[in-house]
């Protein structure tokens, strides 16, 4: 059953909260400043009303997790800091002696109750709601950026998948015969992929050889699984216990595994909206889905500030239908004219190269042409083609016996001369000074909220984890400017 609302506490030691916490604490100010009355609006369909014995407080354990993330603690951590810091009782509304919860109820809570939750937009617009109605938010501007967040779990290179379902293979066989140790080959000292299939083949070939092990349930299993390991085409032995995280690129030499959290911005330093991607996604894409969600949560939008990524032909085309600036420099590589499958190459502005919807990155651009002289000039992007050889989605893309892939894309600057004269003004100069501020906004997030790594598998659970850390800034920022 779920309760109406926070019961009333009674308890004879309730003045030690006066006595101990003061009256400018953060979790004080902040229970003060919201109303948590919306959490049981909101999941109330998540509960069952007339049966069962009445489950702990839905507001209580939202206040959990806002807790660990404005303090960076595991579920364990998080538990054991309630039992003895008065400020945490007093924002979950406990009495001083109350005991605290399990720690695994926090995970069924993010699994059972907050499913199917639209969590992220429902905080920031709890947010901004907030800051509009005590008059913080008074710019019409927005500032646009992500940042990435690694996968718990890292992935796992061809080799290492090889490796791993070879070694599965020789425990079963040692636990039938250890001397099965002694006809087995040599292993393999190298780091090369193609040692390592030859290796596992070898392996295949001795135990098929050896009639005992023929029809063993125990042993034909993991068999059978190495042996389509081997066949299996190298792009899929890419695995993770992270599913739904992806190849994202920072630059042309470094990349990352994870998501991309692409937010928007006040110049108040308000997080007014934010989409959650996998990591290889385009930032640019993201921004007409910023601008509305910050319309939505109650923002008037006439400027937006950001890098080279958002000025592409659509976000370009868009601002101008809904009269909004764009304060973003014009990258030839980008904003380009006429370019053939748009849909199936993304620009990587962090690396400066194309990405195919494979997730290769172009491993190097040349540039053709004279500038000035007769046609346009083309950059010519070139793919690894022993990658292109393996890739499941080469059909299409990627022609049998081809020597190389490229794809090339011409240059027309001429089509972004409104943009271009624009970024030259001295109103496009200042306005894009403000653009810092997302950037300490991303750190924050990162270094006192620990959104440098995901704490859980699944883009679920990244929404989840970034609903309650931009919550936790927004709150934040509200007190400070309230202050």
């Amino acid at each position: 059953m779920l309760p109406k609302q926070q019961s009333f506490i009674l308890s004879p030691y309730m003045e030690l909260y006066n006595l101990v916490v003061p009256k400018d604490n953060l979790l004080r100010r902040m229970d003060e400043l919201v109303d948590f009355g919306f959490v049981y609006e909101e999941l109330h369909v998540n509960y069952c009303h007339d049966n069962g014995r009445t489950a702990v407080d839905p507001v209580r354990m939202f206040k959990y997790l806002l807790l660990k993330s404005i303090f960076d603690l595991s579920d364990v951590d998080l538990v054991e800091r309630s039992k003895y810091d008065l400020s945490f009782k007093l924002f979950l509304h406990m009495a001083p002696e109350e005991a605290v919860i399990e720690p695994s109820l926090l995970t069924k809570f993010r699994k059972l109750r907050l499913k199917d939750m639209k969590l992220l937009d429902l905080l920031i617009q709890k947010t901004v709601e907030i800051a509009i109605v005590q008059g913080i938010i008074r710019s019409k501007s927005l500032i646009v950026d992500s940042t990435h967040t690694k996968a718990r779990y890292t992935q796992k290179t061809p080799q290492e998948v090889l490796r791993e379902r070879s070694k599965k293979l020789r425990k079963v066989i040692y636990s039938l015969d250890e001397s099965m140790k002694n006809a087995f080959p040599a292993k393999l000292v190298t780091d090369v992929i193609e040692d390592e299939i030859s290796y596992c083949q070898q392996l295949v070939v001795v135990i098929e050889e050896d009639e005992r092990f023929a029809g063993l349930p125990k042993v034909t299993e993991p068999l059978n699984l190495l042996k389509e390991t081997i066949a299996d085409d190298l792009e899929h032995l890419q695995t993770s216990a992270d599913p739904d995280a992806k190849v994202g690129h920072k630059s042309a030499d470094s990349s990352f595994f994870g998501y991309k959290t692409h937010i928007a911005m006040s110049e108040e330093r308000i997080i007014t909206a934010a989409t959650i991607t996998t990591g290889e996604q385009s930032d640019g894409k993201q921004l007409q889905t910023l601008i509305e969600k910050s319309k939505v949560a109650g923002m008037k939008v006439e400027t937006v500030i950001g890098d080279t990524a958002y000025s592409e032909k659509d976000n370009l085309a868009y601002s101008a239908q809904n009269e909004i600036e764009l304060v973003a420099k014009l990258n030839p590589l980008i904003t380009q004219g006429n370019r053939k499958k748009e849909d199936e190459f993304e620009f990587n502005k962090d690396a400066g190269l194309y990405v195919c919807k494979a997730g290769h990155l172009a491993t190097r651009r040349a540039r053709q042409g004279k500038k000035g002289r007769g046609k346009n000039q083309v950059d010519t992007y070139y793919f690894d083609v022993e990658k292109c050889k393996r890739c499941p989605l080469r059909e299409g893309c990627y022609k049998e016996g081809a020597k190389s892939k490229t794809y090339s894309v011409s240059i027309k600057s001429h089509e972004h001369l409104a943009q271009a004269e624009f970024q030259e003004s001295e109103a496009f100069k200042t306005k894009a000074k403000e653009r810092y501020k997302i950037e300490a906004k991303n750190s924050e997030l990162k270094h006192r909220h620990g959104y440098d790594v995901a704490s859980s598998s699944g883009l679920v659970g990244m929404e989840i984890q970034g609903a309650m850390a931009i919550f936790a800034v927004n709150v934040k920022r509200i007190l400070k400017l309230m202050g």
